[in-house]
């Protein structure tokens, strides 16, 4: 037992090489997720009858697609139709639009928790509509929507490595490499999880303490 627990301490320092590609994979997803889960949720809410059904099918097809799948389509698929793009560019695409589907619904929660007369004062001000959705109703649903994205944004951290699928070198990609030469797989794996959940946990805790220092006064915002 002293021995795995030597061997696998022994071994963080080389999966930590892995760590910041798989933040750059979560961070770019999310990102990405963020910029077309706004605009969905705002065609959702804010959109024509046909938008809105258009939006819908988007997120029903991207809620129900396995990531890992999607990451085969996006990464096999493109260079079938003459799109080539790089491994880490197909996992950040996949990813991202996996979580665009959940992101959509985080932002229009937070949008429709907003009362309608923000939208008539910005009105009454002279504001056009759209400058009203994007300087009144946006920063508001932004703030708002911190908790739900804190879960988001760490739901996709645990699913960087799928990118290993693709052969990116993240810290799962390293961890086979050990194994390889060590053949010691329960070991190498434990201490992937562990470097994993300090990462879960570094970025849980900074994003619930943003929420909780931008919160929208009067609205509560909950979280474990």
């Amino acid at each position: 037992m002293l021995d795995s627990i030597i061997y696998i301490v022994s071994n963080v320092p080389l999966l930590m090489k892995g760590v910041w590609m798989a933040v750059q994979i979560t961070v770019l997803s999310v990102i990405l997720g963020m910029l077309i889960g706004i605009a969905v949720a705002f065609l959702r809410i804010y959109g024509s009858k046909g938008m809105r059904r258009l939006v819908s099918v988007y997120e029903w097809v991207f809620r129900g697609i396995p990531q890992l799948v999607l990451l085969f389509i996006v990464y096999f698929g493109l260079p079938e139709i003459g799109i080539n793009l790089s491994p880490f560019l197909c996992v950040v695409i996949g990813l991202g639009l996996c979580s665009s589907a959940y992101q959509a619904q985080i932002y229009r929660g937070a949008i429709l928790s907003i009362g309608s007369e923000q939208m008539e004062a910005g009105l009454s001000l002279g504001l056009s509509k759209t400058k009203t959705l994007f300087f009144v109703i946006l920063p508001q649903a932004v703030r708002l929507s911190l908790p739900g994205f804190t879960n988001e944004f760490t739901i996709v951290l645990k699913d960087s490595p799928l990118a290993y699928a693709v052969g990116i070198a993240e810290i799962l990609k390293y961890g086979r490499d050990l194994i390889v030469t060590s053949f010691r797989p329960f070991e190498i794996y434990l201490a992937a999880a562990l470097v994993y959940f300090v990462l879960f946990q570094l970025f849980y805790y900074l994003f619930k303490a943003i929420a909780s220092r931008y919160q929208v006064p009067g609205y509560i915002i909950s979280g474990n």
